[in-house]
C-alpha cells in the first residue's frame, strides 16, 4: 500500500466536487480500491502505486475540463474518470495539445507521432495528405483540426466530403431523397462530429450549413474560400476527382485528404487519384504528406494485429 498526498489549484473546491460531495462520491466509487480523503484543496489517496497513478492523471483531466468550462456534471466525472483510454496514462495533459473540449468532458487530442505530425503540419501548410491503414485516427484527427480552427474563427466553414464510390456514385436507385440516399456512407464524418459538439450547435451548424457534409460529386464548379475542407476516403477518388476536388481551394482555405491506400474500391478501369498525388505532388512547397501506420492504431488492439495480418499476407502474395 502507498500513500500520496496532492494540491489542486481551485478558489472554490466545492464546486469541483459538488455540494455534498456529490462528484467525489461519484469518484469514490469508480476508485473503489483507494481511499481518497478531501481536505479543501489537499487530496489524500491510499492505495496501490498503479491505482494512485491513475486515479492522479485522469483527475487531472478532469481539472482540465473544469478549468474550461467552470463546472462540473456527473456525465463529464463519468466520461472522463471511466473511460480506458490508455493516453490517460501516458502523461499530463498539456493545454495547447488539445484540440478540442468534445461532449461530456472528452478532450480531443493527438494520441499517437504521426497523428502529432499531422497538426504540427496543418500549422505550417494549407494542405496535408494523411495516408495509413484504418484505425489510425486520420479522419478523427482531421475532424478535430477543422472543428478547432472553426471555433477559433480561423475559418468560416466546414466542408467534409467522402467519394460515394460503394454505391457507385449512382445512388439513384437507392430509397429516399437524396440525403437519406447518402447518410449511410457519410456516416464517420457524422460520428466523429457527434464527439466534438453539443447536438443542438451541430444540428444548428448542419442546417444553416456552417458544416457542410456532402458527396465529392458535389464539389464540382466551387470555389471553396475561408473553408476547412476534409476529403475522406481519398483512396477511392479518381485521378479526375481528386484534381477537381484540390483545385476548388480557395482563400484563406485548408485542406486534408485522407486516404488508405490499402483498400482502394475503385473499378478495375479507373486510376487511384491518391496514388498519382503522391509522385506528382510530394515537392510542392506548402503540401506535405503524413504517413501513419500499425502503430497508430488506436481501435482495439486487435485491429492492429488484423491489419499486421493482412499486411504479411500481401508480402507471400503479391
Amino acid at each position: 500500500m502507498s500513500e500520496r498526498i496532492i494540491q489542486i489549484d481551485l478558489d472554490n473546491p466545492v464546486e469541483f466536487f459538488g455540494a455534498g460531495d456529490k462528484y467525489l462520491n461519484h469518484i469514490k466509487t469508480i476508485f473503489p480500491k483507494l481511499k481518497i480523503i478531501v481536505r479543501g484543496n489537499i487530496i489524500k489517496m491510499i492505495g496501490e502505486p498503479a491505482q494512485i497513478e491513475t486515479f492522479e492523471k485522469r483527475l487531472e483531466l478532469l481539472l482540465v475540463y473544469f478549468d474550461r468550462f467552470g463546472k462540473m456534471n456527473d456525465k463529464a466525472v463519468e466520461q472522463i474518470m471511466e473511460q480506458e483510454d490508455d493516453s490517460l496514462t501516458r502523461g499530463p495533459v498539456k493545454k495547447e495539445d488539445i484540440l478540442v473540449y468534445g461532449r461530456y468532458g472528452k478532450l480531443v487530442k493527438a494520441q499517437t507521432p504521426n497523428q502529432k505530425k499531422m497538426v504540427e503540419s496543418m500549422a505550417v501548410n494549407d494542405m496535408v495528405f494523411a495516408i495509413g491503414p484504418a484505425g489510425t485516427g486520420k479522419t478523427y484527427t482531421a475532424v478535430a483540426l477543422a472543428v478547432r480552427a472553426l471555433k477559433n474563427k480561423e475559418v468560416r466553414r466546414i466542408i467534409l466530403t467522402r467519394p460515394a464510390v460503394e454505391a457507385g456514385e449512382s445512388l439513384g436507385f437507392l430509397p429516399g431523397d437524396m440525403k437519406e440516399k447518402l447518410d449511410p456512407y457519410l456516416q464517420p464524418l457524422y460520428d466523429a462530429l457527434r464527439d466534438m459538439l453539443p447536438t443542438q450547435r451541430l444540428l444548428s451548424y448542419l442546417e444553416d450549413e456552417t458544416i457542410e457534409i456532402a458527396p465529392l460529386a458535389y464539389m464540382r464548379g466551387r470555389t471553396l474560400d475561408n473553408v476547412f475542407a476534409i476529403l475522406d476516403e481519398a483512396q477511392n477518388a479518381s485521378e479526375s476527382q481528386l484534381k477537381m476536388f484540390l483545385t476548388r481551394m480557395g482563400k484563406s482555405a485548408k485542406f486534408i485528404i485522407t486516404g488508405d491506400i490499402t483498400q482502394i474500391d475503385l473499378p478495375r478501369h479507373k486510376n487511384p487519384g491518391l496514388l498519382q498525388a503522391q509522385r506528382i505532388l510530394k515537392n510542392i512547397k506548402g503540401i506535405d504528406f503524413i504517413y501513419l501506420n500499425e502503430k497508430d492504431i488506436i481501435r482495439h488492439k486487435l485491429v492492429t494485429k488484423i491489419v499486421d495480418a493482412y499486411q504479411k499476407n500481401e508480402t507471400r502474395n503479391p
